[in-house]
């Protein structure tokens, strides 16, 4: 679950916004809206209804400096940020930029885990709102994006699924991600956020 959650946030970095002007409108950020040492912090956890704690802990991203490029650390790889900023070529994408209240598209993405079962993820997206939203790191102008669907995969597992995700196009990242899938419920909440 953690391996798909990584590359999930990976997609999510790919996918974080540019800050809106008094249009309300995001487009997709360039590799001249980062800088080094530009760091988010994450508090996540994932329980069950009946209590069962199946993931808990934090997740760190930072952008460092690679091979006279940017990269952004996830875990214990780097990626080259031109992977991260480059556009997703999807008639599904997880993001359909440029992003605006009101707006509502089809997401679909089919997986494959370390572990080799594959699935795949099917949801209706919508913008529902733009509006300054607290967490731990601080308070920010966010996008809430809601998204419902189902999630399969090749080991018979099937559920419903809403997950409601917070985006602040200032730091180019999403600062709450809110999921219930069946009985599971995951929360993941930004805790720290920096820059030099």
């Amino acid at each position: 679950m953690k391996s798909q959650f990584l590359l999930f946030f990976a997609i999510v970095l790919l996918s974080a916004c540019n800050s809106p002007k008094d249009s309300g409108i995001s487009k997709q950020p360039t590799l001249a809206d980062y800088q080094v040492g530009e760091k988010w912090v994450w508090k996540y956890k994932g329980v069950t209804t009946e209590g069962e704690v199946r993931s808990d802990g934090e997740d760190t991203r930072e952008v460092v400096s690679t091979d006279g490029g940017l990269g952004m650390t996830i875990g214990n790889d780097t990626i080259p940020l031109s992977d991260i900023v480059k556009p997703e070529e999807s008639p599904t994408p997880k993001y359909d930029w440029p992003l605006e209240v009101g707006k509502k598209w089809r997401y679909e993405n089919n997986w494959t885990s370390q572990d080799g079962t594959t699935g795949n993820q099917s949801q209706d997206a919508e913008v529902l709102s733009y509006q300054e939203e607290t967490v731990k790191a601080g308070t920010f102008m966010a996008y809430t994006i809601k998204y419902t669907g189902k999630t399969t995969n090749s080991r018979g597992y099937s559920a419903d699924e809403e997950e409601v995700w917070l985006y602040a196009p200032s730091i180019k990242n999403f600062i709450k991600l809110t999921q219930d899938q069946g009985d599971f419920r995951y929360v993941e909440e930004l805790i720290e956020y920096s820059r030099p």
